[in-house]
Parts: structure tokens; sequence; C-alpha cells
């Protein structure tokens, strides 16, 4: 399918957040995702941004790639993923990286067949996070000697 790949603007901002309330209706997020606008213009998104590796340099850390239910399977994702490796190319990016629902199977395999690695698998690496009430324990609480 062909489609245009562009950088958000200002205008987009209704059909992004439109498509981010869909995204977290579908992983089922408990902090109240409701969709409620019909119509869109735009099909999918890839938010991402760039962080660092201390051990190897520069990477893309890729946050959503959502794609429209009614887009899904004709190639949309693909060339969204594919613009984002071409921005790390571009920014001397060594790799992408992003976290995946273990139960979402349907992205695990897409990500798979286009030549990513479980790294839970592969390596072994958890992933980790900070929730609100922990971060601001952890920001008030004292050094330990």
């Amino acid at each position: 399918m062909a489609c245009h790949i562009r950088p958000a603007s200002a205008g987009d901002c209704g059909d992004i957040v439109r498509m981010m309330k869909e995204l977290g209706a579908y992983e089922k997020h408990s902090h109240g995702t409701e969709v409620t606008e019909e119509g869109f213009t735009i099909v999918g998104y890839a938010l991402y941004i760039f962080s660092y590796n201390s051990m190897r340099g520069r990477i893309i850390y890729l946050e959503d790639l959502y794609v429209i239910p009614e887009f899904r399977g004709k190639g949309v994702g693909k060339q969204l993923l594919k613009e984002v490796a071409k921005i790390g190319q571009d920014r001397q990016c060594y790799q992408i990286q992003f976290a995946v629902l273990n139960w979402n199977q349907q992205a695990i395999d897409f990500y798979r067949a286009q030549g990513a690695i479980d790294l839970t698998q592969e390596t072994g690496y958890h992933i980790f996070r900070f929730e609100d009430a922990a971060m601001t324990k952890l920001a008030g609480a004292e050094a330990n000697p």
C-alpha cells in the first residue's frame, strides 16, 4: 500500500491523540483511555526519541508504532519502521530499541519478521522503571553511606 510518511505537524495533534488513545485501549491501560472521535486522515504514527548507550553510542528508542486497525497488514507499519531506521542512520544511531507487551504476539511476530531480536530471550535483560510514587520516594530518600 502506498502512503506518505512525513514528520508530524501541529495540525496532526488531534489525529495523533486519537491514535494514542486507541493504543492505550488496545494495550489495556487502566488510566482512562477512551476513543470518542471518528474518521481519519492519518492512519499511523511512530513516536521515538534519541538516547545514548554508554558502551556503543547513539540509539533511537521507539516509544510507539501504531497503525489503526483498518490499515494493519497493508505495509504501513513496515514503512513507518523503515523511516525511523533511515532517520537513525542519518543521525549515526547504531540501533533501535523498544518494548513489546508479552501478550502482543502480533507485534512480536511483526518485529521479528523485520529482523529484531528479543533481548529478554537473547540476553536476559529485564526492563525496569520507577512509577510516580516510587520516583517521589527515591527523589526524597537520603543517600546511604
